[in-house]
């Protein structure tokens, strides 16, 4: 298991992963409170600053595996890996106008969760169970995949094994995350995050220098990934790569962005994240500032062309940025840079199960099961969910070959956008009915998932011209494919639309127009 260990990196990964473990228990004396509420255990008090929320945001968002799966897409067929870069952009204008109204009237009600916010907002418990539901649903196989990016740069290390040793390291790492997530709750990942986020802007900023410089400069490192995606598609026709989009690819990569951008704040860790903020100010600051992290984005897409240019042989392309990293790099800041991206899978692990157990305890247990639940007993339910949660990640890559579960992550954005007409629509029109939009979920649900349904893997995008049983392809005239999670949606609000016209609301709002003013633009 360590014949092949590197002792210096290795001697680094611990250091760093050690300072860390003594943060996340020391977080929980950090704006001290009494942990046995959940406002407090799984959403900080709602206490954290501009400063606090952008780094846990940043944190939270781009995680272990952007910086191994954005490099590795690229790597793999190069231009379209970049779609990441404008949906993350997209994202922080629609942030603006939406979440301070969200963050607004759940602060005037005490809302923690998104099936809190449906459920007073339409006062239908179907709904917000379907919206909890999808959201541990697709959060699950992403805490996974943190996993995944953690277990690539442990085995870059030169750790190996077979069988349950292999995830002995990911196990141990998890175990120890677990433990100072129940102990400290959010307030954890959001100390530790200023470690990470330092850590990545260090790794990658060193990468980009240091690197091209290694490599000749960027004109070489462009023209030698040209050469080997032009050598992969003489290899395989049907493969589409290069350094510039192939005609087929823009459809899907337009689309993938858009869809993607509408599904990343609909996850309960984003909504966890921005609903602890303690102002709509403090959100505002956000989506002012939190575009950097697409700027370092950009770059971390970039390692994609330079494990090219340094010709890394991989037998995955999830493992060209640590052995990228080998080659560059010293030991001693190789062990740094992993230790970075290490730490960039626990503390959106962190998140992730807190906003999946938050989800659960508000949204299902309490409910459906046990109504008359107390402050105390809420919180202890969501600090064994969190748990159990991350039990079920490590089984998911126990249990499920890795190639299933990265396939299944791709549904994650595909279910979670089905919840965007709920919950966006909802803070701004009444207009929808409660039942109308359970059944355009379910429609959404549906469509996204069929169309995703592959012969070997789950596939994100469709072409737009459909088999159909008992008529046959359908062509619709677009003659593009798009993604799959914007199509289910569009769907999804069709459905609604129709229904609601309808079918008009009886069931009681718990909001008031008032509530949803935000206090920063007012004043």
């Amino acid at each position: 298991m360590f014949d092949h260990l590197n002792v210096v990196a290795t001697i680094v990964f611990v250091v760093f992963f050690g300072l860390v473990t003594g943060l996340g228990f020391i977080a929980s004396r950090w704006k001290a409170a009494d942990l046995d509420h959940i406002h407090e255990w799984g959403l900080g008090g709602r206490r954290f600053g501009p400063w606090v929320t952008w780094f846990l945001l940043g944190g939270d968002l781009y995680t272990a595996y952007t910086v191994i799966a954005i490099p590795a897409v690229v790597f793999a067929i190069g231009a379209y890996g970049f779609f990441a870069v404008p949906y993350t952009i997209i994202i922080y204008p629609f942030l603006y106008m939406t979440m301070p109204r969200l963050w607004a009237v759940s602060h005037k009600h005490g809302y923690i969760t998104a099936g809190d916010f449906v459920l007073g907002r339409y006062g239908n418990g179907w709904l917000e169970l379907a919206v909890s539901i999808t959201g541990i649903l697709a959060t699950m196989p992403y805490i996974a995949l943190q996993l995944v990016g953690m277990e690539k740069v442990i085995l870059a290390l030169g750790f190996s094994g077979h069988g349950l040793m292999q995830h002995a390291p990911i196990t141990i790492a998890f175990v120890i995350l677990a433990l100072y997530t129940y102990k400290s709750g959010l307030r954890a990942p959001a100390m530790i995050a200023f470690v990470k986020d330092a850590m990545i802007y260090v790794f990658i900023i060193a990468a980009v220098i240091v690197i091209p410089i290694e490599l000749g400069g960027f004109i070489k490192i462009f023209a030698a990934a040209d050469a080997a995606y032009a050598a992969k598609v003489a290899a395989n026709a049907k493969l589409a790569a290069g350094v510039t989009l192939t005609p087929g690819q823009i459809g899907p990569y337009i689309t993938l962005a858009i869809g993607s951008a509408m599904a990343l704040f609909m996850y309960p860790h984003a909504m966890t994240g921005a609903l602890a903020a303690s102002s709509s100010k403090a959100i505002r600051f956000n989506t002012m500032t939190l575009p950097a992290y697409s700027f370092v984005l950009g770059l971390i897409a970039l390692l994609g062309v330079m494990a090219i240019a340094a010709n890394v042989k991989v037998s995955s392309p999830q493992d060209a940025v640590p052995q990228l990293v080998l080659w560059a790099f010293p030991d001693w800041f190789a062990g740094f840079c992993f230790a970075a991206i290490a730490l960039g899978a626990l503390v959106p692990a962190a998140v992730m199960s807190i906003g999946a157990a938050n989800t659960f305890t508000r949204n299902i247990w309490k409910p459906f099961i046990h109504p008359a639940m107390t402050p105390r007993e809420e919180s202890v339910l969501a600090k064994l969910a969190s748990l159990v949660v991350k039990v079920g990640a490590l089984a998911v890559i126990f249990l499920m070959p890795t190639q299933f579960a990265l396939d299944l992550q791709l549904l994650g954005g595909v279910w979670m956008v089905q919840i965007f007409p709920a919950l966006i629509f909802g803070l701004y029109t009444r207009w929808f009915n409660g039942w109308a939009l359970l059944v355009g979920w379910a429609a959404g649900m549906f469509v996204g998932t069929a169309l995703s349904w592959g012969e070997k893997a789950w596939t994100p995008v469709h072409g737009l011209a459909w088999d159909v049983p008992f008529v046959g392809p359908v062509d619709l005239g677009l003659h593009f494919a798009a993604y799959n999670g914007l199509t289910a949606v569009i769907v999804n609000i069709v459905v609604a639309t129709l229904l609601s016209l309808v079918i008009r609301s009886q069931a009681a709002d718990e909001t008031a127009p008032a509530d949803y003013e935000d206090s920063a633009m007012a004043a």
